[in-house]
């Protein structure tokens, strides 16, 4: 049994989310120099499902160098990838975090008062030396339409940066969505009950785990 797991990724979101189910956790961040960035680039004509799983396989072979880098006990290793996908849309397929203020506006007028699916892929390493247990859980968002004054307003607070469809659910974003469909965590970056079920699997130790029946 795994009494902690490092986790890959520097979203504060997704160490809310661990705390929240009693997960006890280190952090297995990039260092300094490291491009993680590049990982997280998207290919032509790619589909969101298959960028998501490709974007966490390939964190997770990167934070298992680092973890023998760095030579650490061993732990289980967490990584995960959200992207937002407005499908059939020629510009939506995959809509992640916006480069700049300009994007941001591009991605949420797309959103304006569509459907879209938010899609998170989480992959847990169990051992060093087996591939990581992966699944990939998929929600759908509806946006109200939003007017351009929304929109400034909403850029201008900085909380369209750094996330996957230039909005966070669990903040000022949330005024904008009629419903969802789906898992609420997993929209925030980490879904909660697939990844209880990986941790269950790996007897990995949190307040409600199974691995000790």
């Amino acid at each position: 049994m795994f009494p902690f797991i490092y986790l890959a990724s520097q979203s504060p979101r997704r160490q809310e989310l661990l705390k929240q189910i009693g997960v006890k956790f280190e952090m297995l961040a990039p260092a300094p120099g490291e491009d993680s960035e590049s990982i997280e680039a998207s290919r032509p004509h790619e589909k969101a499902r298959d960028y998501v799983e490709r974007v966490t396989l390939a964190k997770s072979a990167a934070a298992l160098e680092r973890h023998i880098e760095r030579a650490l006990p061993w732990a289980p290793i967490l990584c995960a990838d959200t992207t937002v996908s407005l499908s059939g849309h020629i510009s939506g397929e995959i809509l992640g975090k916006p480069f700049d203020a300009v994007d941001a506006e591009r991605i949420l007028k797309l959103l304006s008062g569509q459907t879209h699916q938010v899609l998170t892929a989480i992959a847990l390493r169990i051992s060093p030396t087996s591939e990581p247990v992966s699944t990939v859980q998929i929600s759908e968002v509806t946006f109200t339409p939003l007017s351009e004054d929304q929109i400034t307003k909403y850029i201008a607070s900085g909380e369209a940066f750094g996330k996957a469809g230039a909005y966070g659910i669990q903040g000022l974003g949330s005024a904008f969505i009629e419903s969802i469909t789906g898992s609420y965590s997993g929209i925030m970056g980490l879904p909660l009950f697939e990844t209880a079920k990986l941790f269950n699997l790996a007897q990995v130790t949190y307040s409600l785990s199974t691995s000790h029946e």
